[in-house]
């Protein structure tokens, strides 16, 4: 690991104490069981995914807060030519100086750059932003499991689907959609579970945002 890579582990790991986090409310069930959050998503594939009035995005910064809060670095792989609002984000209280984005001029590229990420064991989630990707071949799905354990780190893949299109593979271990709508003067985030194969589908949980400055 060369000197400039390890100072920015250093800054992004410190972003703890100056971050603004707005995290998921009950993140845990009556028994105290994690369903969402970084924790419970470690050592894990998971894809988020929408059609319509998605919120993607949103959950997954949610989880970028959640990580940089327990300063842990994270990475952000588009493989599309746009990607996240970069106010916005900073808005939501993420330290975009210790945020990783890599851009891919493909969705294979970006799972290579995840694979790579991952394989240096210094962070805690990375992101797959994969719009228009309805499958992973089963040797990169297994790869990415395998680092996820291997180094105790959340893998997160977002796509763009109907919920009854099925999942990126067999290994995806937690396919959730996330929607958003809107209640009063605040926007509704719901994250629902479609596969969850630690704790079983079905569970949902909805939380309030305020939405992007002008709206």
């Amino acid at each position: 690991m060369d000197d400039e890579l390890r100072r920015f582990l250093a800054s992004a790991r410190g972003a703890a104490a100056t971050a603004k986090i707005l995290p998921f409310d009950q993140l845990r069930t009556r028994t105290g069981e994690l369903r969402w959050g970084l924790d419970a998503l470690r050592g894990r594939l998971v894809e988020l995914s929408a059609r319509g009035a998605t919120a993607t995005t949103t959950a997954a910064i949610e989880l970028v807060a959640e990580a940089q809060a327990q300063g842990e670095p994270v990475a952000w792989i588009a493989s599309a030519a746009s990607t996240f609002y970069p106010p916005d984000v900073a808005d939501s209280g993420i330290d975009l100086a210790a945020l990783v984005v890599v851009r891919a001029p493909d969705p294979a590229a970006a799972v290579r750059s995840a694979e790579r990420v991952l394989r240096s064991g210094a962070f805690g989630l990375v992101v797959i932003d994969l719009p228009g990707v309805s499958e992973l071949p089963m040797a990169s799905q297994g790869r990415l499991v395998t680092l996820a354990q291997s180094h105790d780190a959340a893998v997160a893949c977002l796509t763009e689907k109907a919920e009854d299109t099925a999942s990126l593979g067999s290994l995806v271990s937690l396919r959730a959609e996330a929607a958003r709508g809107r209640a009063g003067g605040e926007f509704r985030v719901t994250v629902r579970a479609l596969k969850d194969k630690q704790r079983g589908p079905g569970w949902t949980h909805v939380v309030s945002r305020r939405g992007p400055s002008g709206l």
